[in-house]
């Protein structure tokens, strides 16, 4: 049973709403360290199980275990998810990936998020919010730069 303080109290955790972003305005996520059990489980999740991927002999063109690049990208999400757009991402409606360089089993990567366009849509009290985001390695080098399309929801108190 819920009790009165609790059902006053400021949910943690929540990411923001579409009325709290603004133009111009960049975040940074946490870091995190790319290991060989993220690369083994993913590459087994998703079928990449590519030599070049998996074998730890292979020295190629980009250098001893590169990770997919999708794993990248997978990683930057999920710190998204848990913090920018928590409880207030309605959809991924588009993104558009750049591969600068490739990270590698034990590179350490964040990122860096801007808003570039925030609309609200004419009905149900969300916007369509626009972003840049380059993500880099622990040698502050660039390794993707993706923009994406996200509806985001308003806050529930916003008039109609």
């Amino acid at each position: 049973m819920e009790t009165v303080a609790a059902s006053c109290a400021t949910q943690l955790g929540r990411g923001l709403y579409w009325q709290d972003m603004r133009v111009g305005t960049t975040f940074r996520t946490y870091t995190r360290t790319i290991t060989e059990t993220d690369l083994v489980i993913f590459a087994t999740l998703t079928g990449m199980t590519d030599s070049g991927f998996l074998d730890a002999t292979l020295v190629g063109p980009m250098g001893g275990r590169p990770v997919p690049g999708a794993l990248t990208l997978s990683m930057i999400e999920g710190f998204l998810v848990q913090s920018l757009i928590r409880g207030t991402g309605i959809a991924m409606l588009s993104y558009s990936l750049e591969a600068i360089a490739p990270a590698h089993v034990g590179d350490t990567i964040h990122a860096i998020i801007e808003f570039t366009g925030v609309r609200p849509t004419s009905t149900g009290n969300r916007a369509i919010v626009d972003s840049t985001i380059t993500i880099f390695n622990q040698r502050a080098e660039p390794v993707q730069h993706y923009t994406s399309k996200r509806m985001i929801a308003g806050h529930p108190d916003a008039r109609l």
